[in-house]
């Protein structure tokens, strides 16, 4: 349960899956993160008729099968000083210590909506480059993956909505890197593709870091048959 900020270590030189922010897995070779995001497949956003979130299933459906709800799992992951409303799984409070988002300190109460559990690829993103054309399974998948999925300052993660790189960044400079290679993970692990406008912004920031990791690791592909989207 530990978290930082733009360390060494954030920007992809931990180790495995249950680290901080930004750390949802292990990591491939130093400069893997920009080479991924040049390799990524370019395509026009796919309408999003049809969206909805049910298509991804039900909210933080326990696909791990460690009798938690994902949305517990990366608080757990992601606060210090975490408490527990019931035996190890419903957190009822903790800190965000250096919010990677924002950079500041935020405070977790059950109830409270000051912390989100934000998709770093948005769904309605993933549905508009590749997603719609799955089976639910892969997309029940995508939405609880840790390799995806970050605790971080509300009101910071609402402004940024379903945007992708070429829209939105965490208005924290010194995370960028670190979101952006996250972006470029997860649309890597699930083949999903990119606009032009932004694989160039994710080149563009990870060009400033060029030996940037890949982060690797999270959940299967494919959730287990008992799930249902919608």
């Amino acid at each position: 349960m530990t978290v930082s900020g733009c360390t060494d270590e954030l920007a992809g030189s931990g180790a495995g899956a249950g680290s901080g922010p930004g750390e949802p897995g292990a990591t491939a070779g130093g400069g893997a993160a920009l080479a991924a995001a040049r390799a990524l497949p370019v395509k026009g956003r796919a309408p999003k008729t049809g969206y909805g979130r049910e298509k991804f299933g039900s909210a933080w459906a326990d696909t791990d099968s460690n009798s938690c709800d994902t949305r517990d799992d990366i608080l757990k992951r992601d606060l210090e000083r975490v408490r527990f409303a019931d035996g190890h799984c419903k957190v009822s409070y903790g800190v965000l210590e250096f919010d990677p988002y924002s950079g500041k300190d935020v405070t977790y109460r059950r109830g409270s909506s000051k912390v989100d559990i934000d998709h770093m690829v948005a769904l309605s993103d993933a549905w508009q480059k590749g997603a719609k054309y799955w089976d639910a399974g892969k997309r029940i998948a995508l939405a609880n993956d840790p390799l995806n999925l970050l605790a971080v300052d509300a009101s910071t993660n609402r402004s940024k909505g379903d945007g992708d790189t070429a829209t939105w960044l965490p208005p924290n400079k010194a995370y960028r890197c670190t979101y952006v290679a996250a972006q470029v993970a997860v649309k890597k692990k699930y083949e999903l593709w990119v606009s032009a406008a932004e694989k160039a912004a994710m080149e563009k920031v990870l060009t400033a870091c060029p030996g940037q990791r890949l982060p690797v690791g999270g959940n299967p592909t494919k959730a287990p048959g008992r799930f249902h989207g919608g």
